[in-house]
């Protein structure tokens, strides 16, 4: 990710989202060459020199002090959020060399955790969203239709904002899914600001430029959020629409994962449809231990017929 683009980038967006009169400035009413402030109005707000930001728009900004982000920040009316964000691309970490993926897996303490909660979907995330663990609720409720031990594997392990924008299955279970593509995608650009050397990241974000038109639209439009708490609409397809609470919470194992857990209101019928789903749930995992294994059938549903003759012996039958 190349974070002196994306700092201008970022800083030319919200330039143009402001017109002169939206921060007291006169519009005199003839046609601007481009849309919003202009550099120089925008420099004039913030007490800076044209020159000094203009270099910051060309990611020269090393030496950019707290005092003259702050005040951007303000002359831009820049969120918490997108405050943080702007500092994050200001001050990237110095350059070191690149040390390989390794893939991530779940500690086995908080495996056997959301286990233990087996009326809680839970799922355990990495940074960029890789699904590490989760329990069987959480993965019936959110991919239900993928193998249950994919995580496990981490070339075949989902992550959420991929399966988001590229599997129909999760488009579908999203009542409103531009919603929730903005909200995800808009705490990727955040977690993308703080990590610029993650190869990983940036291979997962090029993919999706690629890949997914609508993720290259909502992408350019640079959306900034940090998204830790909340409420998700749901349409599940085995016991059908949920409003759920989600909690993001941050381990402090030093790992840098994640737990999401939902819930819903005790009684509600989002409560009643949870509670059905995790009954599915248990019948189908129940289900699947005594299912009798496919060599297990094999070599017992035979005929007397067949049965082998007495005094058969193992080198018999090779």
């Amino acid at each position: 990710m190349d974070t002196p683009t994306a700092l201008g980038d970022f800083l030319r967006n919200r330039r143009a989202r402001l017109q002169p009169e939206d921060v007291g400035l006169p519009n005199h009413g003839t046609r601007r060459r481009v849309p919003g402030l202009r550099r120089e109005e925008l420099a004039l707000l913030a007490g800076v020199s044209i020159t000094y930001y203009t270099h910051l728009e060309q990611g020269q900004s090393a030496n950019a002090s707290d005092s003259v982000l702050d005040a951007l920040a303000r002359a831009l009316r820049l969120t918490p959020d997108e405050h943080t964000h702007l500092r994050d691309l200001a001050r990237p970490p110095k350059a070191k060399r690149a040390a390989p993926h390794r893939p991530e897996y779940v500690r086995a303490p908080t495996r056997r955790l959301i286990d233990a909660m087996p009326q809680v979907p839970a799922v355990v995330l990495d940074g960029r969203n890789d699904v590490l663990a989760w329990n069987a609720l959480g993965h019936a409720l959110l991919a239900g239709h993928l193998d249950p031990a994919s995580p496990d594997t981490p070339a075949a392990r989902p992550n959420l904002t991929r399966m988001l924008f590229l599997d129909p299955h999760t488009r579908e279970l999203y009542t409103d899914w531009t919603k929730e593509a903005r909200v995800a995608l808009s705490a990727l650009r955040l977690v993308a600001g703080r990590n610029p050397q993650d190869s990983a990241l940036a291979e997962l974000i090029g993919s999706l430029l690629l890949r997914s038109a609508d993720f290259a639209k909502l992408w350019s439009k640079h959306p900034v959020r940090d998204c830790t708490v909340g409420t998700k609409s749901l349409h599940h397809p085995a016991v059908g629409a949920m409003t759920l609470d989600f909690e993001n919470l941050h381990l402090a194992d030093g790992t840098g994962h994640r737990m999401l857990l939902y819930t819903a209101p005790e009684g509600s019928p989002s409560d009643a449809a949870l509670r059905l789903l995790a009954s599915l749930t248990e019948e189908t995992t129940r289900t699947r231990r005594t299912a009798p294994r496919a060599d297990a059938v094999e070599a017992t549903d035979v005929s007397a017929a067949d049965a082998e003759p007495a005094g058969w012996g193992a080198d018999d039958l090779r």
